[in-house]
């Protein structure tokens, strides 16, 4: 059978670990998919979403604040930062970050970290966008 074997892992935990068809990811230069036989790669990865379609078809989503993937012999270790499926993130309380993100960046504060900010905002704002589609 044509599978992959796939590990996802955060500092705290392995988040998935199984067998799929596919998976897809959010690479640094645009996301990508890992098929059966794919050529060996490591690439970094951005905030986004992880996709992985399992053996019966069934989709399993993960949102990212980015890390990186390894696929070597149908093998895709993914290791990230955090790895959140829709019923793990309190959407008030990514609403709340997005706000306080937002008003980081709007307020030309100098003691405002500006790329830390804009970083908290992406990861809000790919949350909200998770949980909403």
């Amino acid at each position: 059978m044509k599978e992959l074997s796939v590990e996802i892992i955060t500092p705290s935990s392995t988040v998935f670990k199984g067998t799929a068809k596919s998976v897809s990811v959010p690479g640094s230069l645009g996301n990508f998919q890992i098929l059966f036989n794919h050529a060996p790669i490591l690439s970094s990865l951005d905030i986004g979403k992880i996709k992985i379609v399992d053996m019966n078809d069934k989709s399993i989503e993960f949102a990212t604040s980015g890390g990186t993937v390894e696929v070597n012999n149908n093998h895709v270790l993914i290791v990230v930062d955090s790895a959140e499926n829709k019923d793990d993130i309190d959407i008030e309380r990514a609403r709340e970050a997005f706000n306080r993100a937002k008003e980081r960046i709007s307020s030309h504060k100098s003691d405002v970290d500006l790329s830390r900010a804009e970083l908290a905002l992406q990861r809000a704002l790919n949350r909200i966008k998770f949980v909403e589609n």
